[in-house]
C-alpha cells in the first residue's frame, strides 16, 4: 500500500506541475494582448521610409503632424497639401498598408523623437479590417493614442474617424463603423478630439463617387480637398491660429 501510495503523489505532483505551466504560457499568451496592439516593424521600402521620417524628426520645426497609412500618405506632393498645410510647418508620416501596429512600432522607435507638434493628425484602422475584431482594432488605435500622449504630453491629437469605404463586403464597413463608435470616447475633451467626417465623402444618396475615391479606398485630389474643408474648422481651433 504505501508503494502504491507513493506512486500516486508522485502522479499527483506532475499533474500540478503540468497545471501551472500551462497557466504559465496562458497568461503570457493574454499578456501579449491582440496583434492590433503589439508593435511591429515591416521590411523592404518600409523601412527606407520610417528612416526617412526619423530623419525628418530629428530636423525638428514640426507643427503639424499627419501619422496614417496609404490615405494619408497620398497627401504627398498634392496641391491641396501645399495649399493648406505647406505655410502650417506640417510634415506626412504616412506609409501604404500600414495597420495600427505598424505605426506603433514606428512612434515608438524613433518618428516623434526630436519633434513636438502643436496637434497629430491620427486616422488608422482600414487596414486591420481584414482580419481583426472592431474590439482590436479599437485597442489598437487606442494604444497609438496613449504611446502619442505618453511621449508627447503637450501634443494635441485630431483622432479621425476611419473614412468610409466601398471596396469590401457591407459587413467590413459595419466592423468600421464600430471601430469609430468606440474610439470616439478617446475624446477628452482637452488633449484628444474625435472627429467623424466620413459624410463628407458621400453623395446625399449615400454612395461613393469615383471621382472622390477612385478605387472607393483612397482618395483623388478632389477627396482631399473634401477632407482638408471638412477638418480645417476644428484644426484651426485646435491650432490656436490666429485669425
Amino acid at each position: 500500500m504505501r508503494l502504491h501510495h507513493s506512486r500516486f503523489r508522485r502522479f499527483h505532483h506532475s499533474l500540478w506541475a503540468i497545471g501551472l505551466i500551462a497557466l504559465g504560457l496562458s497568461s503570457g499568451a493574454c499578456a501579449q494582448g491582440p496583434e492590433t496592439t503589439t508593435p511591429k516593424p515591416r521590411d523592404g521600402r518600409w523601412m527606407d521610409l520610417h528612416n526617412q521620417f526619423v530623419e525628418r524628426a530629428k530636423l525638428g520645426h514640426v507643427d503639424l503632424l499627419f501619422l496614417g497609412d496609404s490615405i494619408t500618405q497620398g497627401w504627398h506632393e498634392n496641391d491641396v497639401w501645399k495649399r493648406f498645410y505647406g505655410p502650417r510647418r506640417a510634415a506626412n508620416f504616412g506609409i501604404g498598408g500600414d495597420r495600427t501596429q505598424h505605426v506603433l512600432w514606428r512612434i515608438q522607435n524613433g518618428e516623434l523623437d526630436g519633434i513636438a507638434p502643436k496637434v497629430v493628425v491620427l486616422m488608422i484602422g482600414t487596414n486591420n479590417a481584414d482580419n481583426a475584431s472592431a474590439e482590436d482594432i479599437a485597442k489598437g488605435v487606442t494604444a497609438i493614442v496613449e504611446e502619442v500622449r505618453n511621449r508627447l504630453p503637450k501634443t494635441r491629437i485630431l483622432l479621425l474617424a476611419v473614412f468610409p469605404r466601398r471596396d469590401k463586403p457591407p459587413a467590413i464597413q459595419e466592423k468600421l463603423d464600430r471601430v469609430n463608435a468606440t474610439i470616439a470616447h478617446l475624446d477628452d475633451g482637452s488633449h484628444v478630439k474625435f472627429l467623424d467626417i466620413g459624410k463628407a465623402f458621400l453623395e446625399p444618396d449615400g454612395s461613393i463617387s469615383r471621382d472622390v475615391m477612385p478605387d472607393l479606398l483612397h482618395l483623388s485630389q478632389k477627396g482631399y480637398r473634401r477632407w482638408a474643408d471638412a477638418m480645417e474648422p476644428t484644426l484651426w481651433s485646435m491650432l490656436d491660429e490666429p485669425r
